[in-house]
């Protein structure tokens, strides 16, 4: 099949929500406006995680997995999965269904004109102390940046996928998608999508992971962002 839409599921230590997210996402794929496939990516789970993901995909011919050795961190997750898929383009949710499959069709309606588009979580359902070091990882993440992004750590996000594999990856640049994007000189579009309370399992990022590693990782950014190489070809006879 001629698959366009590569939606990539990064999983730690989910068990709990695995089947609740092969529900939302098979009854997404029925109804999806392009032809949709999903391709989870284990970043080491130590629990059932790998033994229900294999069984998921046994039942559903348009699911796949990657199993990583060990636990490198979500932006190495996403870099697997971006090094893996073949559609033109691709997306992104967490395995917690904080954010529903149903709102990629937001996205996906604007997706032709920008190279990404990134949702904005409205009406959060998260406790008071995650979303206000949201708001601070935010608030300090763009005076760094000036990408203008309202809400980066919204897992909601469309990509054209030449795009993304362009994007020069470390640990902790799934905080920095947007921007990077922009640094490619392509353009990001912002929609409000709906967030729900997560219900089984839980956060893999701490008070530190929220705060203090994204302001280091800022730095990584400038540096990349001062060394960044952007050319367009006039002439080719290749």
């Amino acid at each position: 099949m001629d698959f366009k839409f590569t939606i990539l599921i990064p999983v730690y230590n989910e068990e709990a929500n695995l089947i609740p997210v092969e529900k939302a996402l098979t009854n997404y794929l029925k109804n999806a406006s392009i032809l949709t496939k999903v391709l989870f990516i284990n970043d080491g789970s130590k629990d059932s995680s790998q033994t229900i993901i294999e069984d998921i995909c046994g039942r559903n011919p348009n699911f796949d997995c990657i199993l990583l050795s060990e636990n490198y961190g979500l932006s190495a997750a996403l870099k697997a999965g971006f090094d893996h898929i073949t559609t033109p383009l691709v997306g992104y949710m967490d395995a917690d269904l904080q954010t529903t499959p149903e709102d990629f069709e937001l996205l996906l309606a604007h997706i032709d004109d920008h190279a990404m588009v990134t949702g904005i979580r409205s009406n959060r359902k998260d406790r008071l102390i995650k979303n206000v070091s949201s708001k601070i990882a935010n608030y300090i993440r763009r005076l760094f940046t000036k990408d203008g992004i309202q809400d980066t750590g919204c897992p909601l996000k469309v990509m054209h996928t030449n795009y993304a594999k362009a994007i020069p990856m470390f640990k902790g640049l799934h905080r920095f998608l947007p921007a990077m994007i922009l640094l490619q000189e392509g353009t990001v579009k912002q929609i409000s999508v709906r967030h729900f309370p997560r219900v089984a399992g839980k956060s893999k990022f701490g008070l530190r992971k929220r705060l203090v590693t994204p302001f280091i990782d800022c730095f990584a950014y400038l540096w990349i962002k001062k060394r960044t190489i952007n050319y367009k070809i006039k002439k080719s006879s290749l």
